[in-house]
């Protein structure tokens, strides 16, 4: 299943096909395609060229750690992501390695990571869906994530399934419009809350 974006300018393929399904198919993702999105999240800028990202996977072909991993999400996640063949959560260091001092820039560069795993995944065929809902202090203490590290998110990787799958309260938002706000309250310029003139002037 497409939901190609319908932007209002021209954009890549890639980033008009991404879209966060809940439906994920019970079928393996192959080593080799697992392999490659992580590389592309290896390869993402970061300041100072720390590359604070970590990542905790959980695959099926290991049920009890997918168990594992499936309990730390909040209930309203474990209900379809239970059907992805992978789960991630992400890490941040907080600190930079050579200095100790705070890295403010860690959870920008652990997005940009993600962004490239996300974007090598739709190459792929594979779907992501990021998910906010997640039982951090559980996470922690769990996978015994070191004082100096945040957990950020989860992540469920795999191929489409079937919509039907899902509960029906899902099943309606899967279906629903794609929709993103105006470049106009998302760019300014001069002042804040001014929309660029390059912006308001191209109607978006």
């Amino acid at each position: 299943m497409k939901r190609t974006a319908q932007t209002h300018h021209p954009i890549h393929t890639l980033l008009k096909d991404r879209w966060s399904p809940r439906a994920f198919s019970d079928k393996p993702v192959e080593p080799e395609k697992l392999l490659a999105v992580l590389e592309a999240a290896r390869w993402a800028a970061s300041a100072m060229n720390e590359q604070p990202w970590r990542f905790i996977i959980a695959t099926k072909k290991n049920p009890a750690e997918f168990e594992q991993a499936l309990s730390c999400l909040n209930e309203g996640n474990q209900r379809w992501a239970k059907d992805a063949p992978v789960l991630i959560f992400t890490i941040v260091k907080k600190t930079f390695t050579r200095n100790d001092r705070p890295n403010r820039a860690a959870l920008h560069d652990l997005g940009l990571a993600v962004a490239n795993l996300t974007l090598q995944a739709t190459e792929l065929g594979l779907h992501v869906h990021e998910m906010g809902g997640i039982q951090i202090d559980k996470i922690r203490e769990t996978y015994q994530i070191p004082e100096d590290y945040e957990v950020v998110t989860g992540i469920a990787l795999g191929y489409y399934g079937d919509i039907e799958q899902l509960p029906e309260d899902l099943q309606e938002r899967e279906k629903g419009p794609r929709q993103r706000k105006p470049l106009s309250e998302l760019i300014f310029t001069g002042t804040w809350a001014k929309p660029a003139s390059f912006v308001k002037n191209n109607g978006t």
